[in-house]
C-alpha cells in the first residue's frame, strides 16, 4: 500500500549567510514544487547551519520540535557595542577593551552561564502588541522586551585573538531554546564595561538535527529530497512506544489507551513499523499530543 506520507518529512539546511529563514523557505517550496513548507527556529540573516524545515505533513510536526536546545558557534567582538547586538547594526558605542585580562573574560562568561534571565535583542522576531520588535525598531518605536529565563548549558571560549583595541572571542554555546546568543554579545560586553557585539553565528544544532544531516540548498534545488521521513524525525526526536494494530488504528483516530507507566511523549509505532502518533500521558489515559497518521487521510 502507498504510503500517504512518502512525501512528507524534514529537510534539514545549511542556511547560507545573507538569507532570511523565510528566504529559504520560498526557495524550499519551488525546488519542492508544495506550498505546504516550514520551518522551525528563525535564523537571522546572518547566520549559517541548521535550519529545520518541514515538508507536507512534516510542518505540523514542526511545533512540537520548537522547544529543543541548540548548539551554536559564534564570534563576539568586545570594544563596542551596536543597535541590533551584531555586526549589522550602527555602532553605538566604542571603548578600548585591549586592558582586559583573559580572567576577567572568563569570570564573566561563568556569570552568563546556568539558569540566567535574558532581555532579548531589540530587533528579535518576538512580538509585542500584534507586531514583531524589528519591524517596530524599524518604524522609530521605542522597544523594551522583558528579560526571561534561558539555560546557558555551556558556554566555552575556544579562542582569543586580540587585535588593537578589540577582541574577538569564538565560542561553542548550547543553550535551551528561546536564547539570543547576539544578548548573550551584548550582555558579556556590557559586564565588562567596553560593549559587546556578534560578528559571526553557526548554528551546528537544533535539537536532534545535527549539521552532519544538513545539506546545502543548491544541493536540494539540484536534487529536492528529504533529509529524514516523517518516521525517521518521528523515531529520533523521541523514544519509541510499540503499539498493536488495534492500538494503532485507535490512536489513528485520535482515540485514547490504557495508561502503561509512561514518562514524557513517545512516538507511537504500530507492526509495520509506522509512526502513528506521538502520545503522552494525561491523568488516567494515555492521548495523542500529535496524529501523524490521522485515519481520514
Amino acid at each position: 500500500m502507498t504510503d500517504p506520507l512518502a512525501t512528507s518529512g524534514i529537510v534539514v539546511v545549511d542556511k547560507p549567510a545573507g538569507m532570511t529563514s523565510h528566504d529559504v523557505v520560498a526557495k524550499l517550496r519551488r525546488a519542492f514544487g508544495t506550498r505546504k513548507v516550514g520551518h522551525a527556529g528563525t535564523l537571522d540573516p546572518m547566520a549559517t547551519g541548521v535550519l529545520v524545515a518541514g515538508i507536507e505533513r512534516g510542518t505540523k510536526l514542526l511545533a512540537h520540535l520548537v522547544a529543543d536546545d541548540k548548539l551554536y558557534e559564534a564570534t563576539i567582538r568586545l570594544g563596542a557595542s551596536t543597535t541590533t547586538d551584531d555586526a549589522e547594526g550602527e555602532v553605538l558605542t566604542t571603548a578600548d577593551a585591549s586592558g582586559i585580562g583573559d580572567e576577567a573574560i572568563r569570570a564573566n562568561v561563568e556569570k552568563l552561564t546556568g539558569d540566567i534571565m535574558q532581555k532579548p535583542a531589540r530587533v528579535s522576531a518576538i512580538k509585542i502588541d500584534g507586531k514583531r520588535a524589528h519591524e517596530l525598531v524599524r518604524e522609530g518605536a521605542e522597544v523594551d522586551i522583558p528579560a526571561r529565563p534561558v539555560t546557558i548549558h555551556t558556554f566555552d571560549i575556544l579562542n582569543t585573538r586580540r587585535a588593537g583595541t578589540a577582541i574577538d572571542l569564538d565560542v561553542r554555546v548550547h543553550c535551551s531554546s528561546g536564547t539570543y546568543i547576539r544578548s548573550l554579545a551584548r550582555d558579556l560586553g556590557a559586564q565588562l564595561g567596553v560593549g559587546g557585539h556578534l560578528t559571526a553565528l553557526r548554528r551546528l544544532s537544533s535539537g536532534h538535527f545535527a549539521i552532519g544531516d544538513a545539506r546545502t540548498l543548491e544541493e536540494l534545488q539540484d536534487n529536492p529530497a528529504l533529509s529524514l521521513t516523517m518516521d525517521e524525525a518521528l523515531t529520533r526526536a523521541w523514544p519509541v512506544l510499540a503499539v498493536t494494530q488495534e492500538e494503532y488504528d485507535a490512536l489513528a483516530m485520535g482515540k485514547w489507551l490504557d495508561t502503561r507507566g509512561l514518562k514524557g511523549v513517545h512516538a507511537a509505532q504500530g507492526p509495520d513499523g509506522r509512526v502513528v502518533a506521538l502520545v503522552k500521558e494525561q491523568g488516567k489515559r494515555l492521548a495523542t499530543v500529535f496524529v501523524a497518521r490521522p485515519s481520514t487521510l
